[in-house]
């Protein structure tokens, strides 16, 4: 985590090296990103950098604690599951995380390519960071019962699957600066109904 050297800094200074580590993990994921880049893109020197962070692996967590919190705190402000159906309350999850996206497309870069990113320090990413996400899913599924073997468990996971795949193609193949939100948000459900029909078809079944 930052030193109180870099917490003492000015909101400007931190916000410009925050952004410079940002793209960097996210144009290239943790492997292939450079210290080096980091510090030249934000005008410090290297030495100054490890003043802030201990290593590159400190700065990568601090990059991942600080967006996962931001959108954790964004999806739950923006998002009410009460009285809505399994299908209802993904859709309305979804439409609130497309939405902070758009909104901040650096940091949605940066949290979809960590959800992809096989790398050296992936199983320490997991144990720290793993269940931002799927508490939420956990939480509008617990009264919706499934077919045949199914647990919650498990379609969490197929749900959790789908959109992050679906909202990464989604990204990559519309430029999100050029629709307004409301046009953005309705092209994305429309799409992403058509995955959780096969979902909905092969596990669900009606509540009691």
């Amino acid at each position: 985590m930052p030193s109180k050297t870099f917490l003492e800094l000015d909101e400007e200074k931190k916000t410009k090296i925050f952004e410079a580590a940002l793209e960097e993990f996210a144009s290239n994921g943790y492997e292939k990103s450079s210290t080096n880049q980091i510090v030249k893109e934000c005008g410090i020197s290297k030495g100054s950098l490890f003043k802030y962070f201990e290593n590159k692996d400190d700065l990568y967590f601090y990059l991942i604690e600080t967006v996962a919190l931001e959108i954790t705190a964004y999806i739950k402000a923006g998002t009410k599951f009460e009285g809505k159906d399994f299908k209802e309350s993904i859709i309305e999850y979804s439409k609130t995380e497309i939405s902070y996206y758009i909104e901040n497309p650096l940091k949605g870069r940066f949290m979809i390519r960590l959800a992809y990113d096989r790398c050296e320090v992936e199983e320490k990413v997991h144990k720290r960071f793993g269940n931002f996400s799927n508490n939420v899913y956990t939480d509008f599924m617990k009264d919706t019962k499934f077919k045949g073997k199914a647990t919650t468990k498990e379609v969490s996971d197929v749900v959790f699957w789908v959109l992050k795949g679906y909202i990464e193609k989604f990204l990559s193949e519309n430029d999100c600066t050029k629709l307004p939100l409301d046009k953005l948000k309705k092209k994305y459900v429309d799409g992403l109904s058509t995955y959780l029909d096969i979902i909905f078809k092969g596990a669900c079944s009606e509540k009691n």
